[in-house]
């Protein structure tokens, strides 16, 4: 077991010429530029980035939140790369970052020292690769992130409410890197270093550039098939051809055998390469072995701490991915629908790394990613994965070529709470309930479901154990690809059988979305009124907010699912939305008139009597605390610490 480590400035990397010259370097190879603060650590991808480049012997130096309100001195400080500028806008989309679900300017960014706002523009991608090109014409800039990924072809953009085309257009950089950018990168640099021109890398995986056919071909692979989707044009002309695009895009992101995706946005024609495989555990492994510090550069020591880092200072990344597929979710668009597991090996090592930090009590505050619950989680027979298009592997039922024991995620809590330094290991991401009901989980042992589910009850929780329903409608829910609410009310009885057994006075809390596409005003009155039979008050619910690359956010603008294009319908206006929420509140004195009302008109005084019965009384789940209003709440977790892409709340893990 490793000793505590005393870091020197040259420990991080270079972010100002003077680091540049303790280094005795005199010439970079790869300028980075962030709309983060520079925290070196895991789960930050413009560190990331930065070390894997670094692996390769590259002189890399990175600037975060460049000043673009001055005389833009940040963008030329460090001077001309050798190879590339690489851009990115952070660890989350800047629009989700700067704003609120009813686009009110957010009073903290979690990015920034002390969560000072105003560091970072919005679309921070464009802007930043834009001054970038003006000032260094010559030099090729690279783009990529989760702003870069989820806006690579045309897309709708709530803030803005419009159509816009891919991000290679506004943002004028020569190439886009999607999803992980692990593998890419290193077959980028390898043929950058044997001479080939940056121009010249139109074939590479998981990459997007465009091609001027007047000027030049385009390029031939082989092994490669084409799809063409309808262009931003006639995108622009029309809402269901813009919706019949998504239907490919999606497919073609979660295939492990995809097409090359071709789109048309003026004179030039898009080309998004197919995807590269699934990372080995062994190349996971590698990305996360790296020399990272773990910690904020040292020059934000006087400027507060960096909420986003606290939040997962003490917590272990333990795979990439999410087979999912949730329609408001984007997670699988940037990771993927197949999941990257860690060796346990690996962490265990990172484990070592946190024990032996300063300030470490020995508490981890999680142990998981974008899902708690899907480490190792991989198809039986691969041949079959090989041939699927389906965007999720667990709706409308669990595919019966998954394999999805929780028996190697036991076995890994177990090994880290043996280690020495760990007194207690929590689960702070989302556990997708539903895979712990043997009737919807049937490929499963039941016996192996209720060791995970007792073993996270009884040793890796702190009161209350978090899971995201997400609604009570089963068309909704349909929608969603989440299963019916019925197997939520399996797992709860599971989970009171094992609170009652071990006597842990644990408590349930479900979340909710509201707003979201197919959902009508008594939908959200039965939810309200079949959470409180189940006698729930809750708390931290939000509205649905769309976000670019979803099923939802296609549905949202257009009106049209974009798989079967059916007219769908969406709550829209402000009204519509904020009437939805109301319900949630059913409790509260301000809303009992209007709720009254509303029902009356509808004539569903069968749901008026169960939310606001004459007497007035309800049994109320134990130990129920406060309740948040997060409909419009500031500050957004970390993007692999969130297991949907929608989560606003600080403390909301999911």
């Amino acid at each position: 077991m490793q000793e505590p480590k005393r870091h020197q400035l040259t420990d991080w990397l270079p972010t100002t010429n003077k680091e540049v010259k303790i280094r005795g370097w005199e010439e970079l190879d790869v300028i980075l530029f962030s709309g983060d603060a520079y925290v070196d650590h895991p789960s930050f991808g413009p560190a990331v980035i930065g070390r894997i480049l670094e692996s390769y012997g590259l002189r890399v130096a990175i600037v975060p939140q460049p000043s673009v309100n001055d005389n833009l001195q940040d963008f030329e400080k460090l001077g001309k790369p050798r190879l590339f500028f690489g851009v990115t806008g952070g660890c989350m989309d800047p629009m989700v970052s700067n704003y609120t679900a009813s686009k009110k300017r957010r009073d903290k960014d979690a990015y920034t020292p002390n969560g000072d706002k105003g560091f970072r523009p919005d679309y921070a991608t464009s802007v930043y690769s834009k001054i970038l090109k003006e000032k260094f014409p010559d030099i090729p800039v690279l783009i990529g992130g989760i702003e870069a990924s989820l806006r690579r072809v045309t897309h709708y953009d709530y803030w803005s409410d419009k159509l816009l085309p891919g991000i290679l257009e506004t943002s004028k950089a020569d190439m886009l890197v999607y999803g992980m950018g692990e593998q890419p990168l290193r077959e980028i640099v390898e043929l950058l270093q044997k001479g080939v021109p940056f121009s010249s890398l139109k074939n590479i995986k998981q990459t997007a550039v465009y091609v001027n056919e007047k000027k030049e071909k385009l390029p031939v692979v082989n092994d490669w098939d084409d799809v063409t989707i309808n262009s931003h044009e006639a995108c622009l002309k029309d809402k269901k051809t813009f919706a019949s695009n998504f239907k490919v895009i999606e497919q073609e992101s979660n295939k492990l055998k995809a097409r090359r995706v071709l789109q048309r946005v003026g004179e030039n024609t898009l080309v998004i390469n197919p995807p590269f495989p699934t990372m080995t555990e062994k190349e996971i492994d590698g990305s996360f072995d790296l020399p990272f510090t773990r910690l904020p550069h040292p020059k934000y020591n006087k400027r507060g701490p960096i909420p986003a880092f606290e939040m997962i200072k003490f917590s272990i990344n333990i795979h990439r991915g999410c087979f999912g597929g949730c329609s408001f979710c984007t997670i699988s668009a940037h990771q993927g629908k197949f999941i990257a597991s860690r060796s346990q090996e690996s962490v265990l090592r990172e484990i070592d790394k946190v024990a032996n930090m300063p300030d470490f009590k020995g508490y981890l505050s999680d142990i998981g990613g974008p899902s708690a619950n899907m480490y190792q989680m991989k198809g039986k027979v691969q041949s079959i994965c090989d041939k699927c298009v389906a965007p999720s592997c667990i709706s409308p039922v669990i595919c019966s070529n998954l394999d999805t024991s929780h028996k190697p995620l036991t076995e890994l809590y177990q090994a880290v709470d043996k280690h020495p330094k760990i007194k207690k290991s929590f689960i702070g991401s989302g556990i997708r309930h539903d895979m712990l009901v043997p009737e919807f989980n049937k490929n499963a042992d039941p016996k192996e479901l209720d060791a995970y589910t007792e073993e996270v009850m009884t040793k890796h929780v702190s009161g209350r154990l978090k899971v995201a329903p997400e609604h009570t409608s089963d068309p909704v829910l349909k929608l969603m690809r989440k299963p019916s609410f019925k197997y939520f009310h399996m797992f709860k009885e599971r989970f009171d059988k094992i609170n009652i057994k071990k006597k842990l006075n644990l408590q349930l809390i479900p979340y909710f979305i509201s707003s979201h596409p197919a959902s009508e005003v008594e939908d959200m009155a039965n939810l309200a009124a079949e959470t409180k039979d189940m006698g729930f008050q809750l708390e931290q619910v939000q509205g649905f907010t769309p976000t670019p690359m979803t099923v939802a956010t296609v549905i949202y603008y257009s009106g049209y699912h974009p798989y079967t294009l059916k007219p769908t319908k969406t709550p829209k206006t402000k009204k519509e939305r904020e009437d939805q929420h109301k319900f949630f509140f059913w409790y509260k004195k301000e809303n009992k008139d209007w709720i009254k009302n509303t029902l009356n008109k509808v004539g569903r005084q069968d749901l008026l009597q169960k939310l606001l019965p004459e007497n007035n009384s309800w049994k109320k789940n134990k130990n129920a605390k406060e309740v948040k209003n997060t409909f419009d709440d500031a500050v957004p977790v970390p993007f692999n610490k969130r297991k949907k892409k929608v989560s606003r709340a600080p403390k909301r893990r999911r």
